[in-house]
């Protein structure tokens, strides 16, 4: 409730730019990943600030959280000769590590296709292969892997009706962050939207970070991959040692 007084607060503060406008906010714009660090959530609210009286049509909201886009070189293996090989090969240009969609209602009820076109919303737009080599016929195909894959990973997701809707002026939703976060920005935009079309969007970023001995080991992997390299042989040597000590103490007692 105190949160959204102070949304209320703001609507009544800030100046007006459009018929409707976004106010939002989140319970949290950084996250530290650490050892214990096991994911979070982010429970993002907000309110519509209008000027004037409610327009005609249905109100929609979608929220989009992205990861940092990665460059991906996604493979086809098939079976020859009784071995599985690597046949075919296509470069994703730019896919988000992590990509979660919240509506609140029905997909095809609040964004239309062309609006999804313009402002690359959903899962596979949001995903940018151009240049597939010749000899490949199916591109998409590699596209719609890399989603499958990742989707059932739970780094993408789509929640239809996770948004909820109050008397058309506030709304609220939570998106679960996993434990295997990419470090870097994170994207959240929100569209408002009325019979599919976006009215007015508003966008911002969540900073996660790795701190303490993650972004020691992280930082010494980046600039010194050799010492990085024999540092975990030897912790790898030495826990293997120590585990073969254990058992052999454990037989003789």
């Amino acid at each position: 409730m105190l949160r959204l007084a102070l949304i209320l607060l703001a609507l009544a503060a800030s100046p007006a730019k459009a018929d409707e406008e976004v106010v939002l906010g989140l319970s949290k714009n950084e996250i530290e990943i650490n050892t214990t660090f096991d994911g979070s959530e982010i429970l993002i609210f907000g309110a519509i600030k209008r000027q004037t009286a409610i327009p005609e049509g249905d109100l929609g909201v979608v929220v989009t959280i992205a990861g940092p886009s990665q460059t991906l070189n996604v493979r086809r293996k098939e079976r020859r000769f009784g071995i599985w090989v690597n046949v075919d090969a296509v470069e994703v240009d730019a896919a988000p590590s992590f990509y979660a969609v919240a509506t609140s209602g029905p997909w095809s009820e609040v964004l239309s296709e062309v609006e999804d076109l313009r402002h690359k919303i959903s899962i596979p737009r949001a995903i940018r292969s151009v240049g597939a080599p010749s000899t490949v016929k199916d591109a998409q195909s590699f596209t719609d892997a890399v989603i499958r894959i990742r989707t059932a990973n739970r780094a993408y997701k789509v929640d239809e009706g996770a948004v909820e809707l109050r008397e058309d002026t506030l709304f609220q939703t939570s998106v679960k962050l996993p434990a295997n976060l990419t470090e870097g920005d994170y994207a959240t935009r929100i569209f408002l939207t009325r019979e599919g079309r976006v009215i007015s969007q508003y966008e911002t970023i969540i900073d996660v970070r790795k701190v303490g001995m993650e972004r020691w080991l992280f930082a010494l992997s980046r600039e010194q991959p050799i010492l990085y390299g024999l540092m975990s042989l030897a912790i790898a040597i030495g826990a293997g040692w120590g585990a073969s000590a254990a058992f052999r103490a454990l037989r003789h007692g």
